[in-house]
């Protein structure tokens, strides 16, 4: 066998993630993330919901030695700017305007998920760094007008901003689980208005005659996935109106992937009028869609943020990711946190006018972080 410093690497892309053996994808994911998971890509091609229809058309990265894969990249060619959580609307505006193109793009992401994780997936540093000059050098062979790495990790953001990509940051609010005992041991570390509050806010919810249920793993009936669907496209008709998850790709992850999912169902007299979807890794509950079909005070709160605090806490999780935006989460506990992007931008005139935008962005980040961090519910920092 050749030493790693002489091996030769080779880099292409596939049409879809079912060209790749599930073990071999596998081996280069961690363990904590199941949204990076060869499964859940493939439920999400299979279902149709990441496709050229839904403008996520797949073309996943893979860089392969003597010895078979040995890094990747989820890849998409993109032709719009949705469901990706790192806006960059203005950015198409602007490039349209002084004359380019700005879709088709690439952008290396798990679609629709606004999960942090790393997306250089590589077995060893050589590996990695094939991996970053081949996504510079497939954008630059399409002649497209960029690449985008969201949602990554800071060593990727690093990596990538070494090989001249543009660092972005955004905001997402997590909980911390400081060793609680119980959902009463968290509470208790409120301070007294923000107990108050949290106690209230369930009491309302429990007084307007709403029960709720956990299913996860084997205790997970399928067919609850499917019955969940409608309360996924009502959230999506009352914010967005595109639903791109399809009805399949809830069956299939209620088939395939059961054993990762956690779903908060509330009743009212029986009937389901709610629901929470997550998924959970190792060490982290993810908090993914949420719908209802009637409105209740409250109840969202409840089934999106103090169900999965409680779950977490029992099953000794060390952390509740919530997804993207709502300042809201701030109130109940959910810390701030910084995610990262990173963006390969071929034009330099294109270039330098994104690094100007990002850096008065990041300035005005920094203050709403250091403003987010006093505004933390409890008596002493988590």
């Amino acid at each position: 066998m050749k030493p790693s410093c002489e091996r030769t690497l080779q880099a292409r892309t596939v049409r879809s993630i079912g060209e790749i053996a599930a073990d071999d994808w596998d081996r280069l994911v961690p363990p904590d993330n199941p949204f990076l998971s060869h499964a859940f890509l493939r439920i999400l091609e299979a279902s149709n919901s990441a496709s050229a229809r839904t403008g996520w058309q797949p073309c996943h990265l893979v860089v392969e030695d003597e010895g078979g894969l040995v890094a990747a990249a989820p890849l998409y060619a993109k032709s719009h700017s949705y469901g990706e959580y790192v806006f960059d609307h203005g950015w198409a505006e602007g490039y349209r305007r002084a004359g380019g193109r700005y879709y088709p793009k690439l952008q290396v992401a798990v679609p629709f998920t606004p999960v942090p994780g790393p997306r250089l997936l590589a077995r060893d540093d050589a590996a990695r760094i094939v991996l970053v000059r081949s996504l510079a050098a497939l954008t630059d062979q399409l002649g497209l007008s960029s690449l985008h790495v969201t949602f990554c990790t800071e060593k990727d953001a690093a990596s990538l901003r070494e090989a001249g990509f543009l660092e972005r940051r955004g905001i997402q609010f997590h909980w911390h689980n400081d060793g609680y005992g119980s959902f009463e041991d968290w509470l208790g570390r409120l301070r007294s208005a923000k107990r108050k509050m949290v106690r209230k806010e369930r009491e309302q919810v429990c007084a307007a005659g709403i029960t709720i249920e956990t299913h996860h793993g084997a205790d997970l009936d399928p067919a609850l996935l499917d019955a969940f669907y409608p309360f996924y496209r009502a959230t999506v008709d009352k914010r967005w109106g595109n639903a791109y998850l399809t009805r399949d790709f809830f069956r299939r992850l209620g088939t395939e992937l059961k054993e990762r999912v956690v779903l908060v169902v509330a009743r009212h007299r029986g009937r389901m009028v709610a629901g929470a979807l997550n998924l959970i890794g190792q060490e982290t509950l993810y908090g993914r869609q949420w719908g209802c079909l009637e409105e209740f005070a409250f109840l969202h709160f409840e089934a999106c943020y103090y169900q999965a605090i409680a779950f977490a806490i029992r099953h000794g999780l060390s952390r509740v990711e919530a997804g993207a935006q709502g300042i809201h989460k701030l109130h109940r506990g959910y810390a701030p946190v910084w995610t990262h992007s990173a963006h390969y931008l071929p034009d330099p005139a294109f270039r330098d006018a994104v690094a100007r935008f990002l850096a008065a962005e990041r300035r005005q980040q920094e203050l709403e972080m250091e403003e987010y961090r006093s505004l933390l519910p409890y008596r002493h920092a988590p």
